[in-house]
């Protein structure tokens, strides 16, 4: 496959991260719960405005961490979306409970409430969310449905870090949130993600899950004279170099949003002309809710239209891709007994036609018309 001159994701790394990794390596610290990551979570949770943060290795781990916390258990539910990352219903599935599929918003892509109210049990035991592309979920009666039948809800913010929900921080919304800091995302550590609560008690479970189930964070506070096994739990501290490149890439975060921000509204104004026309559909952006800039797409009139529209970028050299292959159709979704018989059909029409465009912060106006180009070029022939 050709090598694209414009890739879809790049980060935004330059002299900042690389004098903060410097740091790190000469301070003699390089394990995980040091100075600069308490710094980190410190201004996480300024930053967010919530109670408590706590970096992890990924969100992967950030989304186990949650469920574990949260005590779910074999032959409790999770209801969550099926276009998403395989990382949902893997951290479901690795508590022994079974993940719920349901089907997406035709015009956001995010969970539907209805579609979730129909799918709740007396064994459901938490909602999972992703707020695809960095645009929430209606979380609203999303969170309606958690009071109303006593639910958890646990917001998969990877896409969603600098965006917001009714002028409320997404990620902070729920029981838990989970961030990503994996290097396709807005900011970066190359691997990294947090785990967000507002929730005391939930913080002091995560927070001894995440260090092998001891309370060694509390005996580095000189809360305790030794620290102990507590509870089961795992490895999920972040290292204190990958919380320098984070530190770095905090103080970037603004502008980096605002810049993403600015290249979305590009490509939804040269773009509009084509969706009038009725050649491709754009994101849809409720007004109550305030992006990142995590992702732009398009979506085609059928699969063909798609895969020809790809590989007509890929061969200009342009970045572009599809996205999620369906859980409840894949492999182990049907193994699990999980994805068998259902009926998805709005998941499965967006995953046949939806084409992700190259969007990262280092992009010039100039590289947005060459992609609306491009893709004009190839929808219209």
């Amino acid at each position: 496959m050709m090598i694209p001159d414009l890739p879809l994701h790049k980060p935004s790394i330059g002299p900042e991260e690389v004098a903060a990794v410097g740091i790190a390596l000469r301070s003699g610290k390089l394990s995980g719960d040091g100075e600069t990551g308490r710094r980190v979570e410190s201004e996480l949770r300024r930053r967010f405005e919530c109670r408590h943060a706590l970096l992890t290795t990924s969100c992967t781990h950030a989304l186990e961490l949650a469920l574990m916390a949260l005590e779910v258990a074999p032959g409790d539910e999770v209801i969550c979306p099926s276009f998403t990352f395989v990382s949902c219903a893997n951290a479901i599935a690795r508590q022994g409970a079974r993940p719920v599929f349901c089907d997406i918003d035709d015009e956001t892509l995010n969970v539907h409430p209805k579609e979730v109210a129909a799918r709740i049990t007396p064994r459901t035991k938490a909602i999972m969310v992703v707020h695809y592309g960095g645009i929430a979920c209606d979380m609203g009666r999303i969170r309606e449905l958690g009071d109303a039948y006593g639910l958890a809800v646990i917001e998969d913010a990877a896409h969603a870090v600098g965006a917001k929900y009714r002028g409320r921080w997404l990620g902070t919304l729920g029981e838990a949130g989970c961030y990503s800091f994996h290097d396709t995302k807005n900011i970066t550590c190359g691997e990294g993600g947090a785990f967000l609560t507002n929730d005391d008690h939930l913080a002091r479970r995560a927070e001894i899950m995440r260090e092998k189930g001891t309370d060694r964070a509390a005996f580095m506070r000189g809360e305790v004279d030794k620290y102990t096994w507590r509870l089961v739990g795992s490895s999920y501290v972040l290292s204190e170099v990958c919380a320098a490149i984070l530190e770095a890439q905090l103080a970037k975060l603004d502008a980096i949003t605002e810049r993403r921000r600015q290249l979305f509204a590009a490509y939804q104004a040269r773009l509009r002309p084509l969706a009038e026309e009725g050649l491709l559909r754009l994101p849809t952006v409720p007004p109550e809710c305030e992006p990142n800039g995590h992702l732009f797409f398009v979506r085609l009139r059928s699969e063909e239209g798609r895969n020809r529209v790809i590989d007509g970028l890929r061969a200009r050299g342009i970045g572009a891709a599809f996205h999620f292959v369906p859980l409840h159709s894949s492999p182990q979704g049907i193994t699990l007994a999980a994805g068998a018989g259902v009926e998805l059909p709005v998941t499965d029409r967006v995953s046949r036609t939806l084409v992700r465009l190259p969007i990262h912060a280092e992009m010039t106006d100039a590289q947005v018309d060459r992609v609306t180009d491009a893709l004009r070029e190839l929808v219209a022939a």
